[in-house]
């Protein structure tokens, strides 16, 4: 380890127990939630480093020991064995310094819409809604479905959800590109293999407090919920649709019956999309290190071929492919996010260095 890491390290080591010193003192109000806010922060990194520099005192106690011919055996018997922890401790110290994504604790809003491929994209469109539901189930997240706009074909026009958890946008932010999809329709006679294409988008969740939404900046229409594919097809103007006019974004919501509950709805997505536009104007700024990332977040990038013939899924941004495509459109998706997460960290570690 370097010697400028090192001394970063003792930092960190030294303002957590100044936080702990001025916590149990007189802090009150908001000075004392913003040091118990740090502290919380710092705990989890100020841990890794102690369990290294522990295991760094154990190997140098142990190599000193190596010069007692009776103590020699036990001590090669135990470097040995810290000499394998050793780079694990430390990685992971190296990791847990990398910069956060402040949205990756968030909950979020996950978006699918069908784009080329007609019939064929909106079938497969509902199935990959259904997998990350599954998926969802899996981690223990809660899975509220926003938006669901049925075709005629039990395809969708799109669909929208909002998944609440822990670190759900953390798991799910590579997600978010084109997805591509090569079957044979069951519609196809020929056995002709077809190739369609669906977006996703996850958009990390957004508080009030994030976004400043002026009211004076809003066009809001209502509507008769209509349409063939829609849940509910009422008499009512209960459909809403939000126009936020200084960007330019439109929401339009009506899978509830109430006009309060769908305008509360497409607030939420709007809030949404306008923190995401924040960040991405902020990554703009950063575009070094945004390079360094798996992906960039656009849904216009191809990042994931499922072909169904093949029985493989790949993912292109770092060549992955799985032969179990069934497994994966149940919602076994923790292997490729593994992957993708690995791979991130590694390539901000490089830059870092």
């Amino acid at each position: 380890m370097s010697a400028r890491l090192d001394d970063r390290l003792d930092r960190i080591l030294a303002r957590a127990a100044e936080l702990r010193f001025l916590l149990s003192g007189n802090l009150a109000g908001e000075e004392f939630v913003k040091a118990s806010r740090e502290l919380a922060e710092l705990t989890p990194v100020e841990e890794k480093i102690l369990a290294l520099r522990g295991a760094e005192k154990q190997a140098r106690e142990a190599e000193a020991l190596l010069k007692e011919p009776e103590m020699k055996e036990l001590a090669e018997a135990e470097l040995a064995e810290l000499r394998q922890r050793l780079p694990a401790l430390d990685m992971e110290v190296r990791l847990a310094l990398l910069p956060r994504d402040e949205a990756d604790e968030r909950s979020a809003i996950l978006e699918i819409r069908p784009a080329a491929g007609g019939d064929e994209a909106g079938l497969f469109a509902a199935e990959l809604f259904t997998a990350y539901q599954k998926y969802a189930a899996a981690q223990g997240w809660r899975f509220e479905v926003l938006d669901y706009d049925e075709n005629e074909l039990g395809g969708i026009k799109g669909a929208m959800a909002e998944i609440t958890g822990r670190s759900v946008f953390a798991r799910l932010k590579y997600e978010s590109g084109v997805h591509r999809v090569q079957r044979v329709p069951a519609t196809e006679t020929q056995g002709r293999i077809h190739t369609s294409t669906v977006t996703v988008a996850v958009l990390p969740e957004a508080e009030e407090v994030d976004v400043a939404i002026n009211e004076a900046d809003l066009r809001i229409d209502v509507y008769r919920a209509s349409g063939a594919g829609g849940q509910h097809v009422n008499k009512t103007e209960s459909a809403v649709r939000i126009t936020h006019l200084p960007t330019g974004i439109v929401v339009a919501m009506q899978e509830e019956r109430s006009q309060h509950k769908n305008r509360a709805k497409a607030m939420k997505i709007l809030r949404a999309r306008l923190y995401e536009q924040q960040r991405h104007a902020a990554d703009s700024s950063r575009a070094a290190d945004r390079r360094s990332q798996v992906g960039t977040g656009d849904r216009s990038e191809r990042i994931r071929t499922y072909n169904f013939p093949q029985g493989r899924v790949t993912d292109h941004r770092i060549n992955l492919t799985l032969h179990k495509i069934d497994r994966v459109m149940l919602g076994e998706f923790d292997e490729i996010i593994d992957a993708l997460t690995a791979e991130d960290q590694a390539a901000r570690l490089a830059a870092q260095a």
